[in-house]
């Protein structure tokens, strides 16, 4: 029988949510044709038909801050959304746990919320790749980073459309290019800005095989020396060996290759993004992580997945 998985990359949604982003305008998030659906027991449902053991439940873009400017709304949305994630891993706490959102950029409300979320269970925070147009290597972002270093928590980095999509989306749906890019963009901006290195107890999740870091990441160390010097370029390769990256997309027969050719197999999660990856696109990514030939070391990508969440959820000092 298939070795049992950990989803370290589920997403959630309850109606008020889905009221609130309709409220807001947004009935195309990120340009896609509209809204998922998200049933609790479908969800567990759907693990037991996978052989998924555990899955970690969060919000996905466009997060929780809806509206510029509406730090109010934002912060009700995030204690909604984070009391119903509390719900859920209540009624099933063997199979789930979950990620709380937190409404940046308003950087004290958002560490306000991430302290009651893991006090009722929330392993560490989502956050989307930029915050309203601000990257998350900004300074003002830093007590969130302390706050979950201090409680060695995780810090999922989700993606979303970039500023100005409108003119860089070429009419596509975000998640097809925009959400790659932006991706990268965040984490280089985390690294470069040193944040993972001064928060060593914060376990950063990059999701999709680490979007486009396995091609950029050699062209990015060669810019970094004549950039801002060459201990910041050595800070960068050390940083990047600290990230973990799921297998939400398209993981084979490319990217998990180019991924795993630079930082190795040994932080690599499964990842399957639900609920807005359709049920059948999740059973086809599946099918290409069981197909793919057995990373060194390891009798397939299930076990070795398996293996790595169980470090990632102990902690740091596994």
């Amino acid at each position: 029988m298939p070795a049992t998985l950990t989803d370290v990359h589920a997403h959630f949604l309850t109606d008020d949510y889905v009221a609130a982003a309709r409220a807001a305008g947004i009935e195309h998030p990120d340009g896609m044709p509209g809204w998922p659906g998200f049933d609790l027991d479908d969800q567990v449902a759907a693990m037991d038909r996978r052989g998924i053991e555990r899955a970690v439940l969060s919000v996905s873009s466009p997060g929780v801050h809806l509206v510029a400017g509406d730090d109010a709304g934002a912060l009700a949305l995030a204690e909604h959304v984070n009391d119903a994630a509390t719900g859920m891993v209540r009624t099933h706490p063997e199979r789930l746990a979950f990620l709380a959102a937190v409404p940046l950029p308003d950087v004290d409300a958002a560490v306000r919320e991430l302290r009651r979320a893991m006090d009722a269970g929330a392993l560490g925070a989502i956050v989307e790749s930029n915050a309203h147009g601000r990257y998350l290597g900004d300074p003002a972002f830093e007590p969130l980073w302390a706050e979950l270093d201090r409680r060695r928590g995780i810090l999922f980095v989700h993606p979303t459309s970039p500023p100005a999509w409108e003119q860089t989306s070429l009419g596509l749906p975000r998640p097809m290019l925009e959400f790659m890019v932006d991706s990268t963009r965040t984490v280089i901006d985390l690294l470069v800005a040193g944040v993972v290195a001064r928060h060593p107890g914060m376990r950063v999740v990059v999701p999709h095989s680490g979007a486009t870091l396995g091609v950029l990441a050699d062209r990015v160390s060669a810019f970094l020396p004549m950039l801002v010097g060459a201990d910041v370029g050595a800070a960068w390769d050390a940083q990047l060996q600290e990230l973990w990256f799921d297998t939400a997309g398209t993981p084979f027969p490319r990217a998990i290759p180019a991924l795993t050719g630079l930082v190795g197999t040994d932080r690599v999660l499964y990842g399957s993004d639900s609920c807005w990856t359709p049920p059948a696109g999740v059973d086809v990514q599946l099918a290409a992580i069981d197909g793919a030939p057995a990373p060194e070391g390891a009798t397939s990508w299930r076990a070795l997945t398996a293996a790595n969440a169980e470090r990632l959820l102990a902690g740091p000092a596994a």
